[in-house]
């Protein structure tokens, strides 16, 4: 199942995407609130799927699945080549940093690139979107700890990244985490380990990947991260990027106003910014 937050009216609701429409759910609260109940939802919202009654996308605003995580991690130096470009080692361990609620942002939102700053970069990742959750969840279990994924871009601030060797509020900036375009359930991916994830900037093709690819998988996030605390419904994980990111080109390129970034994930759909600047 396809499951999505949206606009309509002034009323911020969550749907289910079916084609090209949006059914409304009918579940109160937000979707944190509809993954916490799941199991016992389900039944009904597929039989709403199943009717296929709903509204046409362009009559509503796509939202951020989750527009506000209780927890928002990202793993750094996660695919080999990404590695490489970064001129860095592989790690033995897992490199874990957070992005602020703040950062949230919609799927087709314009990005800020923030007063004073002027290298904002891209990063297209796969989103795992916690379900049940847990703590101490061996990567065995881990897969029915997760509700499902989505696509996302960890937009990055290189020069306050670089700052300072904790990255997190390079990557915190508002409008930095633009998540979408809906979450798709576990069930329905099936293995998040073996999709093309790819990202263009003003249609020129920047990143070009697979989810195969990464060096740690999700379900050795999700038994790192669940040693020391509780995953619960609606924390998103970041899994990584792969190479291709625009500090590493040569001469680097970095994003400017105008800029249309597109991310997509087969299995997931897409997600589209405008850089624009702020204020």
């Amino acid at each position: 199942m396809k499951l999505c937050t949206y606009t309509s009216d002034g009323q911020t609701r969550t749907g289910i995407v079916v084609g090209e429409t949006v059914i409304d759910t009918g579940v109160p609260g937000t979707m944190i609130d509809l993954i916490r109940d799941w199991d016992a939802l389900k039944p009904q919202l597929e039989a709403k799927a199943a009717a296929g009654v709903g509204v046409p996308f362009a009559s509503v605003k796509l939202e951020a699945p989750v527009q506000r995580p209780g927890k928002i991690f990202a793993i750094g130096l996660n695919y080999a080549d990404h590695i490489e470009e970064s001129k860095m080692g592989t790690p033995e361990r897992q490199v874990w940093f957070t992005k602020a609620q703040t950062s949230v942002n919609g799927p087709f939102d314009e990005i800020e690139i923030a007063k004073g700053t002027m290298t904002a970069d891209y990063e297209a990742e796969l989103v795992a979107v916690i379900g049940k959750g847990g703590k101490h969840v061996s990567a065995a279990d881990a897969p029915a700890a997760v509700f499902g994924y989505c696509v996302g871009n960890d937009v990055t601030e290189r020069m306050w990244q670089h700052a300072v060797p904790q990255w997190s509020l390079g990557k915190s900036f508002d409008t930095h985490a633009p998540m979408g375009p809906w979450i798709v359930t576990a069930d329905e991916l099936g293995d998040p380990h073996g999709l093309g994830i790819r990202c263009f900037v003003n249609g020129e093709k920047r990143q070009d990947s697979n989810t195969k690819h990464l060096v740690f998988n999700v379900r050795q996030q999700v038994e790192h991260l669940s040693v020391g605390m509780t995953l619960e419904p609606g924390d998103c994980l970041f899994t990584g990027t792969p190479g291709g990111i625009g500090a590493a080109m040569d001469p680097r390129q970095f994003l400017q106003p105008g800029d249309v970034v597109r991310t997509e994930i087969d299995g997931l759909g897409h997600i589209e910014g405008t850089m624009v600047a702020e204020g």
